[in-house]
């Protein structure tokens, strides 16, 4: 991946418009338990992948939960779908109670260490319809959670501590790329949960 400069600060975009951010949606020790729980209870696959007869490594590992016959083109390339837990749900039901958003799937991602990312994309496909909300739940190591215009490359970042909430709002897919870049100076492991409405495409 081409390696990218960050401004010092985040520029005062309408980004920060197309973000919620919501610090402490769980405490410090909430947080860690979370983390804890899902690192050790969840069966994390081999990030190993065969696509179109080509094998990659995803530089993370995760995995899909989903109602009963919800199929997302991204995830179902890579992974089997998997029913909720008593965990999730219960995590589900608490952000659904909070930004009044009904869910249906999440997408569960470990970062191992700051070597593990995600680069440059919008979750735009067709299933999460036109105008998605997303909402990010980070547990564990802080990461950085950077953003770039579609049209104007301009960029920006922030920090994500354990425990917060982020938000992306109807109209951020359309606008903006988003990535978790990598950061060597972190050692620890981080968690994040994507929940997101998938709609059934005829």
């Amino acid at each position: 991946m081409k390696r990218r400069r960050f401004p010092p600060f985040s520029p005062p975009l309408s980004p920060l418009s197309e973000l919620g951010v919501v610090q402490g949606f769980y405490s410090a020790d909430e947080s860690q338990h979370l983390y804890e729980r899902l690192l050790h209870e969840n069966a994390w696959p081999d990030n190993h992948y065969c696509v179109d007869g080509r094998v990659f490594e995803l530089p993370r590992q995760q995995t899909w939960h989903a109602d009963p016959g919800i199929r997302y083109s991204y995830s179902n390339n890579l992974l089997q779908t998997r029913d909720w837990t008593p965990l999730l749900s219960d995590i589900r039901a608490k952000i659904e109670r909070h930004l009044n958003v009904q869910f249906n799937s999440v997408l569960v991602n470990l970062y191992r260490n700051g070597q593990d990312y995600v680069g440059w994309h919008a979750d735009d496909e067709r299933e999460l319809g036109e105008s998605p909300v997303i909402a990010s739940l980070t547990l564990g190591a802080t990461r950085t959670f950077a953003w770039q215009h579609k049209d104007s490359q301009e960029e920006g970042r922030m920090a994500l501590e354990s425990g917060t909430l982020l938000v992306m709002k109807p109209g951020f897919q359309h606008h903006w790329f988003h990535s978790i870049p990598r950061d060597p100076k972190v050692k620890e492991g981080r968690i994040n949960l994507t929940f997101r409405k998938v709609i059934p495409l005829k």
